[in-house]
């Protein structure tokens, strides 16, 4: 074979260059373009209020917050009242226990004075001025004064009163031709009161009807 025939086996025709360099660097393909976004849709325009209306729409506000206010007060009233009650409360309960406790003790001392008072009821004539019974006296005296300044008093009971539960208490019931029926004939021991509580009824003996 000839130099020449190599040269044309061997050198592509246009054609072919054409396609071989079209496979060797092949085009690229466009690519894909996204759609612009849409556009928001426009806000519809406010409506400007009259002034009729914005005076109404504040007058409006305005008893809403008077109300409201009113709520408030009301509530406020009420809870200080409350609160004023419950203080009421406590002191009363407060004092109703230092009552209770003072009760409690002045009522152990009743039969102090009771057993000073029967004792001096039959101490003889000649014994009375001596120095030592005048000292039990004073002794007596100053126990009565003390229970006298916590507010304990005697209940008073004269022969002929009407007997009241409230303040005695029947130790027997008797027939007389002096009294009644349901007066009181005399008193067997005394009865003692705290300001309006009664610590101790009266035992009295009372009328009852005649057969």
């Amino acid at each position: 074979m000839t130099e020449a025939e190599e040269t044309t086996k061997t050198t592509p025709s246009p054609s072919e260059a054409a396609e071989q360099a079209e496979q060797e660097n092949p085009t690229p393909v466009a690519e894909a373009v996204a759609p612009p976004p849409e556009a928001p849709p426009e806000a519809p325009p406010e409506e400007v209020e009259s002034p009729e209306e914005e005076l109404a729409r504040l007058r409006q506000e305005l008893e809403e917050a008077k109300a409201q206010a009113a709520e408030y007060l009301d509530g406020w009233q009420r809870a200080r009242a409350e609160f004023a009650n419950y203080k009421k409360r406590q002191a009363a309960e407060r004092e109703e226990l230092v009552q209770m406790a003072n009760a409690t003790l002045l009522s152990r001392l009743l039969p102090v004075l009771d057993d000073f008072e029967r004792a001096f009821a039959t101490l003889p004539q000649g014994l009375q001025n001596l120095t030592w019974i005048e000292g039990i006296l004073l002794i007596q005296r100053k126990l009565q004064m003390i229970v006298e300044a916590e507010g304990v008093k005697p209940i008073e009971v004269k022969p002929g009163d009407p007997f009241d539960p409230l303040y005695h208490e029947a130790v027997t019931y008797e027939e007389s031709e002096e009294f009644d029926e349901g007066q009181i004939i005399g008193e067997v021991q005394k009865g003692y009161r705290l300001k309006d509580r009664v610590l101790r009824p009266a035992l009295v003996r009372v009328a009852k009807a005649k057969p």
